[in-house]
């Protein structure tokens, strides 16, 4: 039968194939749930409904995508239109049968709207998921009482608290999906499925079904997940309402589903990783130069050493599909480094995480050389040796020579002045920095450390290639330590000063872990090694550091370090550090003093944030939140805080700067105008 429109409403139009009713979504990018999207499907349900020769209603999406989630712009703000509760419960209660037609994804509000349809199809590549908790929510449309009914406990928690998305054919298995369906053929097999089930009687709703109550994979649940899960509200939430979809009525169930949505809505936490949600994006952008830039092409890389920071930038070009030329001074070294590449890759298709072809393909982009010459046909070339101007200098003033005109000059100093080593070459607006943080293949931060002649088309390409090896790029300025370990040294510095006056590491590392750190300054320094940086001269002692390094506690690698460390490397409070510390106190005439965890915060982090102040104030930073976005991402700042700025924010810049004046800390301008926070 030919299809034929017969009424359109704003991103909403139906089409009639026979006696089966087609709703279609174009809402672009992706079919959010916004006000009128879901007015138009409402009006559109109601008018299948209210159609007697229309004998099931298929509702899909054009575009590249299902409904992707609930329109996160109108948070906040006053309701417009249809709830999506509401919405979601019109659809399930239909007379009518309706199929959900999915492709590319269902996720948060979209897969309860596939919820509250009666049947569910969909092609080999579309996921489904309700991602809500990774916004401090959870899935506020019935989604909490719907899912577990309809795939059981253990996959609903999985689904619900963990936010991650499944597959179609893993949707099918858990009884989400009814049917996979052609990858090209989805509208058409859609409306075949809906005229086999359109004569179907009872209709199925998933709001009838029966949940048992399974303790034990909550229990399970717990057991597994607890640790990352630790601080957050949402996913306690989230197995709250689990719970009642078991233990209670539908009705009751969503009472209870309502009433913890609401409570995270108004919570700090939710408000915090909404704000880090559209952080991470302004981050993307770049205030003064022009969204429209050309770009340099970017066909083949060059990365300088093999070593952890080397081999580990160059696995993020190589799973993008860039060739990448890899430089090594020894041919050990360089075996050595591949090699660890190979291993990581095989790591990791060994656990499912990557095809079983991906490892060779990976390797097969990479061209391993001893010779920096064979650099010269890169579109850019990263170097990622020791943190040592002099050699840095050497290297760039080698390859100001080697590269070809138009390549991208980057170094990956975490500290080192981008400027005085763009200074040695004849090309200062070819060089940038490119700071990657450590493991570099792992972690997704990556301060581009804007020089001051660094060209706008050079700066902009190497932010947009870092959407390609899915890093968040925050632009940095040229000061010490740019905006991450800038902001780490006073921490460091103060925590070192509370040593002396009486705390202890193991207080100090609480405190931290206490307010959400997946570590403290001191088990930090055992876990990165307490030798760094060690001018290695056992009989030059200027501080507890330089007594722990002279005696080989450099940490977890040696067993011990600020902790004692069992095989397992589970750590101990040391005796021994606690006498180095005495010592270095009586010979300084410190008496020890009871230091209070309120004293603590007040001088780690909130010196931290006064520092954020001071990079913004200096320009090294174009935003507040992407400072935040620059710990979150790098640093291990708990996400349900949003990010130290957001954090102080929310804390009250009055409390913040009391506790630093309490102190004797100079107070950043910015601070006091609330600059700081813009």
């Amino acid at each position: 039968m030919t299809s034929h429109s017969i009424e359109r409403s704003g991103p909403i139009r139906t089409e009639r194939e026979g006696d089966i009713l087609v709703i279609v979504a174009d809402s672009p990018p992706v079919n959010a749930l916004g006000a009128a999207v879901r007015d138009g499907l409402e009006a559109a349900v109601k008018a299948g409904v209210a159609d007697s020769s229309i004998s099931a209603i298929v509702i899909r999406c054009d575009g590249r995508t299902f409904f992707a989630g609930a329109d996160i712009g109108e948070f906040g703000k006053p309701l417009q239109g249809i709830p999506l509760p509401t919405l979601v419960d019109v659809i399930e209660a239909s007379p009518t049968p309706v199929i959900a037609a999915i492709h590319g994804t269902a996720l948060g509000g979209g897969c309860e709207v596939a919820l509250g349809c009666h049947y569910r199809v969909a092609v080999p590549s579309a996921k489904l998921g309700t991602p809500e908790v990774k916004l401090g929510l959870l899935p506020g449309a019935g989604g909490t009482q719907r899912l577990p009914r309809l795939v059981g406990v253990k996959a609903a928690l999985e689904m619900i608290v963990l936010g991650n998305p499944v597959s179609a054919q893993a949707a099918a298995d858990m009884g989400l999906v009814d049917k996979v369906v052609g990858e090209d053929t989805l509208a058409a097999d859609a409306l075949a499925f809906a005229r086999e089930v359109a004569g179907k009687r009872p209709i199925p709703r998933v709001r009838d079904r029966l949940v048992a109550p399974d303790p034990a994979a909550i229990e399970a649940f717990r057991k597994t997940h607890g640790r990352k899960l630790r601080g957050f509200d949402a996913p306690e939430a989230c197995i709250t309402c689990v719970v009642a979809a078991t233990e209670q009525s539908f009705e009751d169930g969503l009472a209870v589903e309502r009433e913890q949505f609401m409570a995270l809505m108004n919570g700090t936490q939710s408000a915090a990783q909404r704000h880090l949600f559209f952080a991470e994006r302004k981050a993307a952008k770049i205030d003064d130069i022009d969204a429209a830039t050309p770009l340099r092409p970017i066909k083949r890389v060059g990365v300088i050493g093999a070593g952890t920071m080397g081999g580990g930038i160059a696995m993020n070009f190589l799973s993008a599909g860039v060739p990448v030329t890899i430089v090594e001074m020894q041919q050990e070294a360089l075996d050595r480094g591949t090699g660890v590449m190979r291993r990581n890759y095989e790591a990791s298709a060994a656990k499912g995480r990557l095809p079983a072809d991906a490892p060779d393909k990976a390797m097969g982009l990479l061209s391993p050389t001893l010779s920096l010459d064979d650099l010269g046909d890169c579109d850019l070339i990263i170097e990622a040796v020791y943190e040592d101007m002099g050699v840095k200098k050497d290297i760039f003033t080698r390859l100001d020579a080697i590269a070809k005109p138009g390549a991208i000059l980057a170094s990956n100093t975490s500290y080192l002045n981008i400027d005085e080593i763009a200074a040695v070459t004849k090309r200062t607006g070819d060089v940038l920095g490119m700071h990657f943080f450590s493991p570099a293949n792992v972690m997704k931060l990556l301060e581009v450390v804007r020089g001051r002649q660094t060209a706008p088309d050079v700066l902009a390409t190497v932010m947009a290639l870092a959407k390609k090896i899915r890093k968040v790029a925050v632009v940095a300025g040229v000061c010490d330590g740019f905006i991450g370990n800038r902001m780490l040294m006073p921490r460091q510095v103060e925590a070192n000063k509370l040593l002396m006056e009486g705390a202890t590491p193991e207080q100090i590392d609480r405190v931290h872990v206490a307010f959400g750190m997946p570590m403290g300054p001191f088990q930090m320094a055992d876990l990165a090694g307490v030798d760094i940086g060690w001018h290695r001269d056992p009989g030059r002692i200027e501080n507890i550091r330089d007594a722990l390094a002279a005696e080989g506690r450099w940490g977890q690698k040696k067993g011990a370090g600020f902790y004692d460390y069992d095989e397992k490397r589970n750590p101990t409070p040391s005796p021994r550090v606690a006498e180095i510390i005495d010592d270095f106190r009586a010979k300084e005439g410190a008496t020890p003093r009871a230091i209070s965890d309120d004293e603590i915060v007040a001088r780690t982090l909130y010196t931290m944030v006064n520092e954020g102040a001071l990079i913004l104030e200096e320009g090294m930073a174009q935003r507040a939140s992407d400072i935040d976005v620059v710990w979150v991402y790098g640093y291990g700042w708990p996400v349900y805080r949003g990010g130290p700025m957001f954090w102080a924010q929310s804390e009250g810049a009055e409390k913040v700067i009391a506790g630093l004046e309490r102190y004797g800390f100079p107070v950043a301008k910015g601070l006091k105008t609330g600059e700081a926070f813009k």
